[in-house]
């Protein structure tokens, strides 16, 4: 076995997850990724804790939405409600079989069943204030995934496990000095009032006042390496293009242009796929609000992979979600949708805060 899914293993269930003898985990997989499972049951058992599988299978979510009759669209299992109001912690393992699974259902059935899961995400969010329930999600390389990020499965399976520190002897020394550096500039952050971005085709204003900076370093995704925040709902006006590709669901949608006014995007075009942007923005009364703005600083993520676990961190990038807000910055957009667009800093980009320039050109000025 490669040491790297040991430490990956050791890594998630030490550092992420912070699993304690006694505690349930249940790791949420799909079959591609026995090793890392086979690791994490190993580490559960040697900690005293137990650990549940639950398998997604190849096709399953679209044969559920080809199927399901009102009932199962509008609501959450009783079972399912019970399994994560009584869990320690879930690992949500990301190994697709097929990303384009879900690009043929209706983004409108999609987006029924997210506002049916309501009440897991609102779990989620209590018992994560109550300090009773951690989660993280975390990546295992399998060929398809290589496929759509355009790499053979041995280039893939070495940016994958470097871009979460397992080339490190030490992964969790690695991620708690990047949690140090990153601090650093949360700090700075901390207490600023109005944000301005600029770039390419991009002008936008928006108030941060009130809202705390979040460091992202290996506690909820792995790999990590953002620092975000949500932005006050009615507050954003302007322009921004994002030249990346954004995926959602497994449809791409690319070249996405959105103008907004008084928080809410008012105008939005794409060079590919605006059919489903738009749609997607009309998931729910709230799915045109920014819900987080955010830097990536994973500077071992170059180029987008077409998985938004890696996207999000390209050193050198920003991201804006629309829709549901992250309730511990103080964001109160409440939402089905959470959908990230990524932008690149690197040429021309600049965010300055109460008018002093802090990001620019893919790096911290301050």
């Amino acid at each position: 076995m490669d040491l790297r899914v040991k430490r990956l293993s050791d890594l998630i269930l030490d550092y992420s997850i912070e699993i304690k003898e006694g505690q349930t985990v249940v790791v949420s997989t799909t079959a591609g990724a026995e090793e890392l499972v086979q690791e994490l049951s190993a580490g559960c058992a040697a900690r005293g804790a137990w650990l549940l599988t639950l398998l997604r299978v190849e096709d399953g979510q679209y044969l559920f939405f080809r199927n399901a009759r009102d009932n199962l669209l509008d609501a959450v299992s009783p079972v399912e409600l019970k399994i994560f109001e009584t869990v320690d912690a879930l690992v949500s393992i990301m190994c697709n079989a097929n990303s384009r699974e879900l690009s043929r259902v209706d983004p409108q059935k999609i987006a029924r069943h997210g506002r049916g899961r309501a009440p897991i995400y609102e779990i989620f969010d209590r018992r994560e204030k109550e300090g009773s329930f951690k989660w993280t999600i975390a990546p295992y390389p399998v060929s398809a995934m290589a496929s759509d990020a355009e790499m053979s499965l041995t280039e893939y399976s070495d940016f994958v496990f470097k871009a979460c520190g397992c080339n490190e002897n030490d992964p969790t020394a690695f991620w708690r000095a990047v949690h140090a550096e990153q601090e650093k500039i949360v700090q700075r952050f901390n207490g600023s009032r109005e944000l301005h971005i600029t770039g390419p085709e991009t002008d936008l204003r928006m108030s941060v006042a009130g809202r705390s900076w979040v460091n992202c370093s290996g506690k909820y995704n792995m790999p990590d390496g953002e620092i975000f925040t949500s932005p006050v709902e009615d507050s954003a006006n302007g322009r921004i293009y994002f030249d990346y590709p954004a995926f959602y669901r497994g449809v791409e949608v690319k070249g996405v242009r959105l103008t907004l006014k008084d928080g809410r995007v008012t105008e939005a075009g794409a060079e590919k796929g605006e059919d489903y942007l738009l749609k997607l923005l009309d998931t729910d009364a709230n799915s045109r609000f920014l819900g987080e703005i955010a830097i990536g600083t994973n500077f071992n993520i170059t180029s987008p992979t077409k998985s938004i676990l890696f996207d999000e961190k390209i050193g050198g990038s920003m991201h804006m979600a629309v829709g549901r807000s992250i309730p511990e910055t103080g964001g109160k957009n409440m939402s089905a949708l959470h959908w990230d667009l990524i932008k690149d800093l690197r040429d021309g980009g600049r965010w300055q805060l109460d008018g002093q320039t802090v990001y620019e050109n893919g790096k911290f000025t301050i």
